[in-house]
């Protein structure tokens, strides 16, 4: 398995949106793209991830950014988990764990002695000729869209 690097190439992939169109690696040209994988919707540091990311949509998009968050639920967990908190990112569907895995995040977890399997919440900042800038592992919630665009900002100066 090759392990994901900065300076990479986005490996290609196209996943189902909580608005039913297909997402693309390549689906927005000229744009920065941050690839946030969290593991469940509906769950407390996801929705405040999500929560986080929505509130600053639009300093992303003010900053040519567009922001995708990938999980394993399915689109109508997408959908809910949308109209519950009121976000406004796109959510894209990985039931499989294709993307999850390319990204390398689909890992050995364990929690009360218990060992499963199940994804690092990790995130990605792809510049828009499509190259991996910078990458985020075992990701600390508090904060984290923050640094996102203050990385973000940084990288375009």
């Amino acid at each position: 398995m090759n392990i994901i690097k900065e300076g990479d190439r986005v490996p290609a992939f196209s996943l189902p949106a909580d608005s039913g169109e297909e997402i693309r690696h390549d689906s927005y040209p000229g744009k920065w793209i941050v690839l946030y994988l969290y593991p469940k919707d509906n769950t407390s540091g996801c929705t405040l991830e999500a929560a986080d990311f929505s509130a600053l949509a639009k300093d992303f998009t003010a900053a040519n950014g567009v922001i995708l968050g990938v999980s394993p639920d399915s689109v109508k967990s997408h959908c809910n988990f949308i109209s519950k908190h009121s976000l406004s990112i796109p959510l894209l569907s990985d039931p499989e764990h294709r993307v999850i895995e390319t990204f390398n995040a689909w890992v050995l977890k364990k929690m009360y002695g218990r060992e499963y399997y199940g994804v690092e919440r990790s995130t990605f900042l792809i510049d828009p000729e499509g190259y991996i800038r910078h990458i985020w592992r075992k990701v600390n919630v508090k904060g984290h869209a923050a640094e996102v665009l203050a990385t973000l900002k940084q990288l375009q100066h």
